[in-house]
């Protein structure tokens, strides 16, 4: 087993690493411009600096040096996932009783669908304004526009999960006198929660997207609302370190999920024992 894990891990990372050294060696080459697009080096150096507290160094130290060692990345993302997962929750607990209801009742999704299909094409990013005339700045707008990022994902993949619940399985258990309470959480509630995590999954893709863009508008501290104050700096480095950041936060939640589906659907594909 683990062999098996370090031949992944050795197959997921040649090419980033490849990509990498090609990138190093091209600025030590000389062909990039460091304030455009810095060398692995410089950012990993911004990262360190971004990720150590400002106490570990002499107070003697330039303003610049002293604000580059700040440990503002440790506040920022635990903002960050502050606002992405009050969101997310939010979100997902609007649409999952939502969904079951469109899905499993032909009435209430007549009632809602019309509705629901012409706000859904509506991007996030296209409330920001309102958002910020209805909350002001700070949290509340943000929260906001992750709620509405992570609604629509989790709502859409409940509804599908429900109504593709296979009517064997429907017939089979009235047949043996289920009733529509046992119906709903013995065959469908499991036959759709492949879906529902699919959607839970994507939502939470959805809400880190934009948790960055609405820290870039209406928050003043957290992962995008630095990446757009380095921006004012030319601070490149900066820039992609806090880009990092965020991918390995996104990683890392990515990779809870996908735990999370593997233990909750072990019966599901077959991995009971």
């Amino acid at each position: 087993m683990n062999k098996t894990l370090f031949t992944r891990a050795v197959t997921g990372l040649w090419l980033p690493v490849v990509l990498i050294a090609l990138w190093q060696a091209a600025a030590m080459a000389g062909w990039l411009n460091p304030q455009i697009l810095p060398s692995p080096w410089q950012v990993v150096v911004r990262w360190y600096a971004y990720l150590l507290p400002m106490e570990a160094y002499d107070a003697s130290q330039s303003s610049y040096t002293a604000w580059l060692f700040s440990g503002e990345m440790i506040h920022d993302a635990i903002g960050t996932l502050y606002r992405v997962i009050v969101g997310f929750a939010i979100g997902a607990g609007l649409a999952l009783p939502l969904g079951l209801l469109m899905g499993a009742s032909p009435r209430v999704y007549s009632w809602f669908n019309p509705m629901i299909q012409v706000l859904r094409p509506i991007p996030p990013i296209a409330y920001i304004p309102l958002s910020i005339l209805w909350f002001g700045l700070g949290n509340a707008p943000a929260i906001f526009l992750i709620v509405i990022g992570a609604f629509f994902p989790v709502l859409m993949n409940t509804i599908a999960g429900v109504r593709q619940v296979d009517s064997i399985y429907l017939r089979a258990a009235r047949n043996l006198g289920a009733g529509q309470s046992t119906l709903f959480l013995k065959v469908i509630l499991p036959a759709a929660t492949p879906y529902i995590l699919a959607g839970a999954r994507i939502g939470v893709g959805t809400a880190f997207i934009v948790v960055i863009v609405s820290e870039m508008i209406a928050v003043n501290n957290g992962l995008g609302f630095r990446i757009l104050e380095a921006r004012e700096y030319f601070w490149s480095d900066k820039i992609i370190a806090g880009m990092l950041t965020i991918g390995l936060l996104g990683l890392a939640i990515d990779m809870a999920m996908n735990k999370l589906n593997n233990h909750l659907l072990r019966w599901h594909r077959g991995l009971e024992h």
